[in-house]
């Protein structure tokens, strides 16, 4: 049963990388179009290798990711329909599915970003109040490093330079959010949650050091 479980371990990391490393080198050779359609696609299976690998496998886990689901997505759909916490921005058409001007993806990211920063921050220090903060600013960085290239992605799009009340509202939130994992003692894959969250930070930073 251990064997197998390393097994499945090893196969998703293996696809993460898989999947941003083709996406990367794609872009990078011209097929932009092609690649960047398919975000959804690596986003869900991602998603899906992270659920069965972390495992979310408790009541209180489904409970508490749909909690950041949801907050995420209501916080979203402030900012896109009223511009609100985040500044004047709206999403573009290659991140699947909308309620009201904010696609699923969104509200799914904010809680698998927090489930995977908060195993990451919970490996840095046994002081609870030590890890939340760590874990909003794993969350912060790699919002900074996707926001460099989402409108060349079709993402979103801000009007004009993203506003600093973008980073403040993401800090709180992160806060926030990492303030109730933490002290709902969650626990899961570490590295499952450390790759899913270098594939992102290389995907990212490669785009924004060198844009398309």
């Amino acid at each position: 049963m251990k064997q197998t479980k390393t097994n499945r371990l090893y196969l998703a990391i293996f696809v993460i990388w898989l999947f941003h490393i083709c996406g990367l080198l794609g872009i990078s050779l011209g097929l932009k179009e092609w690649f960047i359609s398919k975000t959804v696609l690596n986003f869900l299976c991602c998603t899906a290798l992270f659920i069965w690998i972390f495992p979310l496998d408790t009541t209180k886990k489904w409970s508490i990711f749909g909690l950041f689901f949801i907050s995420g997505m209501f916080a979203e759909w402030l900012g896109t329909n009223y511009s609100l916490l985040f500044g004047s921005y709206e999403y573009g058409s290659n991140l699947g599915v909308k309620i009201d001007g904010v696609p699923l993806f969104i509200g799914i990211n904010w809680a698998l970003l927090t489930f995977i920063t908060g195993v990451l921050s919970s490996k840095v220090h046994p002081n609870i109040w030590l890890r939340i903060p760590f874990g909003a600013f794993l969350m912060v960085f790699l919002d900074f490093l996707m926001e460099q290239s989402a409108p060349s992605f079709d993402f979103w799009r801000f009007a004009g330079k993203v506003p600093p009340e973008n980073y403040i509202t993401w800090s709180v939130l992160a806060l926030v959010f990492h303030l109730i994992y933490q002290k709902a003692r969650i626990e899961g894959n570490y590295l499952i949650s450390l790759h899913l969250f270098l594939a992102q930070i290389v995907f990212f930073g490669f785009f924004m050091v060198f844009p398309f």
